[in-house]
């Protein structure tokens, strides 16, 4: 009897062992990608090129966006307004609720001061006089948010402001701030902006005025391959932010909203962001050159145009998953209209697992001035037909 003990201990010990070394053996993705546990109500990870979305925690749920705002009002202004626009700050602009960057009525900053000052130092002020510079009025720029926020498909969301300060007119959702950041951050001066950790600010008027301002955004400097992007705050909203960071060929973006505290929404991020790096391989698919396709183009002095993938294809894969499951297929129409502007996205490639769309990358077409050529009014007499084909 001692002797069928001890066998019996032996094996034990040697099933322990063998799971051990299994486990050792195991791809560090899954060993280590357990899910992220956030105090926010509201969460998402996606990958950066696609939009696929790697984690979730309701996020199409609606929340105040609070000064994640500013994104839509950053990317708009650099649109409309050069760096030495100059922007002179109205009464409205000075007497807006929370203004760090200590304006004052009368003052005159060089839009890009400005602009960077709003977003490091979250100024809700400064968002109202960029506003007025860009549109002549804080209304009407705030239509042209709600117009870019459609185009975007951000079907969840509705501006009433330009920096976010609470209002029940002005919400949003976790997909829709990925959205909006992934489509920010391929704006270069966006993207120079949103990572800058501290800027001497100055003035034009009065001369000589300036203030050091840090950012906001304590992951900066604090958390490998941070590269922004924007942090918000209210009693209504919670804590919010929106990063992006990336390691090697892994680029990542993701939103949290409604954190439990100001300080939360970064602990609630970096452990986003852990998983994400901790589960998330990049397959090589094919390169843009290999997915061109070519439209026809009416009104211009080209009749055709090259279009390409804004860059090469990258399969985002979760554990268990297989680049092979994946295929691809173009939203692109037959013929566009000249002026075709360099950078112009005029169609999507889109990336489905199993079948399932789960994200796109946008197809850019060669730039077409407008003007006249015989094959382009030709297209544009035979459009009808060409689409039918």
């Amino acid at each position: 009897m001692p002797r069928l003990y001890d066998m019996t201990g032996c094996i034990r010990q040697l099933r322990w062992c063998v799971l051990f070394f299994l486990f050792l053996l195991l791809p560090a993705s899954l060993v280590q990608a357990a899910e992220p546990e956030v105090t926010a109500d509201a969460a998402i990870l996606i990958d950066a090129q696609t939009g696929r979305v790697l984690w979730s925690k309701h996020g199409e749920e609606r929340h105040y966006p609070a000064s994640m705002t500013k994104m839509m009002t950053c990317l708009l202004s650099l649109g409309s307004l050069s760096p030495d626009s100059l922007v002179k700050i109205s009464p409205l602009a000075s007497q807006t609720e929370d203004t760090p960057l200590q304006i004052a009525a009368g003052d005159t900053m060089r839009f890009e001061e400005i602009v960077r000052g709003m977003m490091m130092a979250s100024d809700n002020g400064a968002a109202v006089a960029i506003a007025e510079a860009a549109d002549g009025s804080v209304p009407a720029f705030v239509a042209r948010m709600n117009e870019k926020a459609a185009e975007l498909g951000m079907n969840g969301t509705h501006f009433a402001n330009p920096n976010g300060l609470t209002d029940e007119d002005h919400y949003s959702t976790p997909h829709d701030m990925a959205r909006l950041a992934q489509y920010a951050m391929r704006n270069p001066v966006f993207r120079d902006i949103v990572r800058q950790q501290q800027r001497q600010i100055r003035w034009e008027e009065p001369a000589g005025k300036q203030l050091l301002v840090e950012n906001t955004n304590e992951l900066l400097g604090h958390y490998d391959g941070i590269t922004g992007i924007k942090t918000g705050w209210t009693k209504a909203a919670g804590g919010c932010l929106a990063a992006a960071a990336e390691r090697g060929d892994v680029r990542l973006i993701a939103v949290v909203m409604h954190s439990a505290d100001e300080e939360a929404r970064f602990a609630d991020m970096r452990r986003i962001l852990d998983y994400g790096f901790a589960a998330t391989t990049m397959a090589a698919g094919p390169t843009a050159s290999e997915c061109k396709r070519h439209v026809w183009v009416k009104g211009g002095v080209h009749s055709r145009t090259k279009v390409i993938p804004a860059g090469d294809i990258y399969y985002p894969l979760l554990p268990g998953e297989s680049a092979e499951h994946y295929t691809i297929s173009y939203d692109l129409p037959k013929v566009i209209s000249a002026p075709v502007e360099p950078g112009e996205a005029v169609g999507r490639l889109i990336l489905s697992y199993d079948g399932e769309e789960v994200g796109s990358v946008d197809l850019i077409a060669n730039p077409v001035e407008p003007g006249f050529s015989l094959g382009s009014w030709l297209v544009g007499i035979f459009e009808g037909v060409l689409v039918r084909f």
